[in-house]
């Protein structure tokens, strides 16, 4: 490829319209973002489009082929007052406003880190496994929950998007840490599997709507990589909505 072509993957030569939207989705070409925008517009035809929250539960029925996973996401935190309130948006507002602010995205492991866009955000982006092993060997406890002790050790997680998607353990710690009086700026869990996956995100939103730390999980033994990388990729996408005045919110102060 050279440095031209380079240069121009991402948009169409129909109005130089970016296809960042879907960038998410692998659409680098203009065949490939006809396919992405059909995909969504069928998505579309099965889950609500009416609120921000709405375009989590379509994105979770994009990465999981579902159309019934649009039920088991659950929104819970609090309200841009740090209040307690059943709101769905709270969550995803809270989040793009996060991206926004160039918070870092901090995931569990390698696989959802590789699965965050490099569009439409300049957050910092890292992942939590390979910290903590001194820790890990000295207690027994696993990496992942291990790595999420450490970062929060260091502060990491303080206003960070905090994203979680294969390891039930991580997701436990970061429960912890919440409750020990860390407040990451919204957390986006969805941990899969047959052991701890749902009573660890029951623990995570429990310990969040307490303390009002905004959270998007699942419930259920579902979950994974894919789909955490898919809903936080949302949340960037709602922040490039914000920035384009696509989406008119006051909520959000764009520091750019």
């Amino acid at each position: 490829m050279t440095t031209e072509d380079a240069s121009s993957v991402g948009r169409t030569d129909a109005g130089s319209e970016t296809i960042d939207e879907y960038a998410d989705l692998g659409a680098t070409t203009e065949n490939a973002m006809a396919i992405a925008e059909t995909s969504m517009d069928r998505v579309r035809e099965l889950v609500p489009d009416e609120t921000l929250a709405d375009r989590i539960r379509q994105k979770s029925v994009h990465a999981t082929g579902d159309p019934e996973f649009q039920h088991l996401v659950r929104f819970t935190g609090g309200t841009d007052d740090g209040s307690r309130h059943e709101d769905d948006d709270a969550p995803v507002r809270a989040g793009a406003r996060a991206v926004l602010e160039r918070r870092p995205i901090v995931t569990d492991i390698t696989m959802v880190e590789a699965g965050i866009t490099g569009r439409g955000h300049d957050c910092p982006v890292k992942k939590a496994i390979g910290n903590g092993a001194e820790l890990a060997n000295r207690t027994g406890m696993t990496r992942t929950a291990a790595s999420v002790l450490e970062l929060d050790r260091e502060g990491v997680y303080e206003d960070a998007i905090a994203v979680i998607g294969n390891a039930p353990t991580a997701a436990l710690a970061l429960a912890d840490c919440i409750e020990d009086g860390t407040r990451p700026a919204v957390v986006v869990a969805t941990p899969v599997g047959f052991v701890k996956a749902a009573e660890s995100r029951t623990r995570l939103r429990s310990v969040a709507l307490e303390h009002g730390v905004p959270t998007i999980t699942n419930v259920g033994r579902r979950g994974g990589s894919g789909l955490a990388a898919g809903l936080t990729n949302e949340l960037v996408h709602v922040a490039s909505d914000v920035r384009d005045g696509t989406i008119d919110a006051e909520w959000a102060d764009d520091p750019q």
